[in-house]
């Protein structure tokens, strides 16, 4: 980002004649990491989620209590911050016009976050696009999985999604989340730094024909393996006389990630009887195939960050930073052959970067991890095939009681939600009120949700599933989902335990098993706040890590871990 950028920008607003210009992080397939990131070339912000608004004076940032302290840090300077959950733009601004690009927004967003009295006019060359060339990366075409790798047929999702569309009387279902895409094939692609997205649409019928909406170059494998024929591609620039010559009424589509233009030209010839892409809650029930590889990809993730665990523990020099600590971390888990890469930014802080919920270290913030600070690492990878989200916390001296008693208040709201009757707290608000319940005797709290969906070899964020006090989705055997309580002090340090937990029937009745595979650091728990059914949970936990990974350890490591009972 430059100044002379926001100048260019502002002149561009008056050229068109409007008060401001509306930039969202997303692309225009809606999916959370891209690699032409618009948000971050005009304000220099590097959060998963947020929205500036540019007028001609003043330039505001929202973003959500995640990102605060970063957005601030990294956008300060040139824009106002705001937390987007405390003051929603159509609160904000009062008798303007301003422009947006109707290929980045969905109708439920603009609604939603500027209403029906803030006058917008969509503008269709994208104005961020004329200040920076833009450089489209010819990314790797996509590639399928076998069924044994994924353990359903692709022809087998697309009659049960065909079944779908019949049973709400419609024709088509517009498959705009490239994630839906991937499930409904069982393909993957490179289009997205961290996830194995290809990023495509797709057009399926009631009669379970399809059209795939992608770039040509990127579905040649696909048709070798007679997936797919030239028929059934349709380039971008031609969706709008496709739609037009198809045959039908009625369309559903997803109101999360059909971007107006593309529901625009839908709306030209058909009517949109439904909003929900019923692909979401199909994928979030992973077979038994899924699980399995799941829990492989995390002995793997398991051993590394154990390893990775000892080996900081244990340092004799401590003049290590922030970034050496995360290119460690990543050095243990290329030593698996199945690991690809990581699954996000590796978050790596020490003191008071740890309070920083989504910090990324830099050579310009990278501190030096000192021996009486908290150092909070959350870090993932995608594998052969799962995808695996982990955050440790860990200290390297003894602790003052205040901190480990916080801490321990953490644990005991993660062992609250994983230990929890899913007979009873079925769905993630009620999760997510034992998660915080220890801490909220003492008036703490953290801002995030408790917990995330996680996809299968794709997203590590992904629904509808989540712990939070909003979600009333309904939690269902085969979902995978993250448990991660926390607190932040601002300034100060960052504490998380994140394990990634999945739903299983035993004996008729539901429960949570975890998957991942790693110590909780047992120097910054008091255990005279823990009862006796979390200490055994905690005992068994970690004698269950020892059992699944131990033979993949040094004996130096191993003697360690023991140590960890």
């Amino acid at each position: 980002m430059s100044e002379d950028s926001l100048i260019k920008l502002t002149k561009l607003i008056a050229d068109n004649n409007l008060d401001g210009y509306i930039i969202p992080k997303n692309d225009s397939f809606f999916t959370e990491q891209v690699k032409y990131d618009r948000l971050k070339l005009i304000s220099n912000f590097s959060g998963s989620a947020g929205l500036a608004v540019i007028l001609k004076k003043i330039n505001y940032l929202f973003v959500d209590s995640r990102y605060t302290i970063q957005a601030k840090l990294e956008s300060g300077k040139n824009f106002k911050v705001l937390k987007i959950h405390e003051q929603l733009p159509k609160n904000k601004f009062k008798n303007i016009i301003l422009g947006f690009d109707p290929n980045l927004f969905t109708y439920d967003q603009l609604n939603y976050y500027f209403g029906k009295k803030i006058k917008l006019k969509p503008i269709r060359v994208n104005l961020v696009d004329q200040i920076f060339k833009v450089k489209h990366s010819i990314n790797q075409p996509f590639y399928s999985l076998p069924t044994k790798v994924v353990g359903e047929s692709y022809k087998k999702k697309i009659k049960l999604i065909s079944n779908y569309i019949k049973t709400k009387n419609a024709d088509f279902l517009y498959i705009s989340a490239p994630e839906n895409v991937a499930w409904l094939l069982n393909i993957r692609g490179s289009d997205t730094p961290f996830s194995p997205l290809p990023n495509c649409n797709l057009i399926l019928s009631k009669n379970k024909k399809i059209y795939l909406i992608a770039e040509k170059y990127k579905i040649k494998k696909l048709i070798l393996e007679k997936k797919l024929n030239l028929r059934q591609i349709v380039e971008k620039e031609n969706l709008k006389n496709f739609i037009s010559d198809l045959k039908g009424k009625k369309f559903i589509i997803d109101n999360k990630t059909l971007s107006i233009l593309n529901e625009n030209i839908i709306k030209t010839k058909f009517s949109i009887i439904n909003r929900v892409d019923p692909c979401y809650f199909y994928k979030s029930k992973k077979n038994s195939t899924e699980i399995k590889n799941m829990i492989q990809s995390h002995i793997a993730d398991g051993v590394a960050l154990t390893k990775f665990i000892f080996w900081m523990k244990n340092l004799k020099n401590r003049k290590i930073t922030e970034i050496d600590a995360e290119r460690k971390l990543e050095s243990f888990r290329k030593k698996n052959k199945k690991y690809l890469h990581p699954s996000f930014n590796t978050i790596a802080g020490t003191g008071s970067n740890g309070a920083i919920v989504h910090y990324k270290a830099t050579k310009k913030t990278s501190k030096i991890i000192k021996k009486n600070d908290l150092f909070l690492c959350d870090s993932g990878g995608q594998y052969k095939y799962g995808t695996t989200d982990v955050t440790r916390t860990l200290c390297f001296v003894k602790q003052p009681k205040n901190i480990k008693d916080i801490f321990t208040f953490v644990l005991k709201g993660h062992i609250a939600v994983v230990t929890s009757n899913l007979e009873k707290e079925n769905t993630g608000s009620k999760l997510d009120f034992h998660a915080r319940k220890f801490l909220k005797k003492f008036n703490l709290d953290y801002g995030h949700g408790t917990g995330h969906g996680v996809g299968y070899f794709l997203n590590v964020h992904e629904g509808p599933q989540s712990i939070s006090k909003f979600s009333h989705i309904k939690l269902e055997e085969g979902m995978i989902l993250s448990n991660e309580p926390g607190y932040y002090k601002e300034g100060k340090y960052g504490i998380r335990i994140e394990n990634l937990i999945y739903i299983q029937k035993e004996r008729k009745k539901l429960i949570f098993k975890n998957l991942t595979l790693a110590p909780i650091d047992k120097d910054l728990i008091n255990y005279q706040l823990l009862t006796k059914s979390e200490k055994d949970y905690l005992f068994y936990y970690h004698l269950f890590v020892y059992s699944k990974i131990s033979k993949f350890l040094n004996k130096n490591e191993r003697k360690w871990l023991i140590k960890n009972l």
